[in-house]
């Protein structure tokens, strides 16, 4: 059986990259301040840590799925280099006014919809009641607490320092 234990769910850009507005190409991606610390340090304590990601930017072609998978590839070997580990990441390519009919639909993995987070917490033994989320908008919240985790707004600066001040107020009962 295996042992539940709590996840880290993060927004990917705004929260583990800088947002430059559909990021695709790993010349455009730059780390947030912090963010490989924040991802090693929850992994150290042995909690499961998971992106959960809009890519509209698929559905409006602007680039494309496998586009997308390099550029995660290359970035979950930059977060190794630094010690750090996703344990899965779940994106959403969907968009109900996207320019790729094969993309163009509602999803409910779409946030503010919870979809990959419960899909996260079937996939892994997750406890949910322990778990939250870091995501830079109200829709990321809103997913969250759909899903019954706790959720919290991160607007900018080292996100390591935000997390560790999160996790603080969390074990004290903040719930988000």
């Amino acid at each position: 059986m295996s042992l539940h234990k709590p996840a880290l769910f993060l927004d990917r850009d705004g929260v583990i990259n800088l947002d430059k507005g559909y990021v695709s190409r790993i010349e455009d991606f730059e780390f947030i301040e912090g963010a490989a610390e924040t991802i090693a340090a929850f992994n150290a304590r042995g909690w499961y840590v998971f992106v959960v990601t809009n890519q509209s930017g698929i559905a409006r072609n602007y680039y494309s799925e496998a586009d997308m998978h390099a550029l995660h590839t290359w970035m979950e070997v930059r977060l190794a280099e630094a010690g750090a580990h996703i344990d899965r990441i779940y994106h959403c390519p969907y968009h109900e006014e996207g320019e790729n009919p094969l993309y163009r639909r509602d999803s409910f993995d779409r946030k503010p919809k919870p979809g990959m987070l419960l899909r996260a917490m079937a996939d892994f033994p997750v406890k949910r009641e322990s778990s939250f989320l870091i995501g830079d908008k109200e829709a990321d919240l809103e997913a969250a607490r759909a899903a019954g985790v706790a959720g919290f707004l991160f607007t900018g600066g080292n996100l390591a320092t935000f997390a560790e001040w999160t996790l603080a107020g969390f074990e004290d009962g903040h719930r988000g």
